[in-house]
């Protein structure tokens, strides 16, 4: 294992450690799940803005699941009617057909 990979997997875990520890936190304090999906998402775009910082490859995926959890937790925290199911279809679809558009290959291709 290189050293670039060694350090993306412990991004990995320190990311899924924080995660872990904010829902504790948030279930035990009972902040409500606006405030539960903010620190998700701030979490989320904070292990991707650390393997930039690293010289790692940004994973797009996880920046758009950062973006869609803050969305989210901005929408319940003030109570707003955002559809994030239909805003998740959407940016899933709008993904694939770049992904074909770019050249950009699937897992199993």
């Amino acid at each position: 294992m290189t050293e670039q990979q060694e350090l993306a997997k412990k991004l990995e875990a320190a990311s899924w450690g924080w995660f872990f520890l904010w829902i504790g936190i948030s279930l035990l304090w009972e902040a409500g799940w606006g405030v539960a999906l903010l620190g998700v998402g701030v979490i989320t775009l904070a292990g991707q803005a650390a393997r930039r910082h690293f010289n790692l490859k940004l994973e797009a995926f996880w920046v758009v699941v950062g973006v869609l959890f803050l969305l989210g937790g901005l929408g319940a925290h003030y109570e707003l009617e955002l559809p994030m199911g239909h805003i998740v279809l959407i940016v899933a679809g709008l993904a694939l057909l770049i992904s074909v558009f770019t050249g950009r290959r699937t897992a199993n291709q």
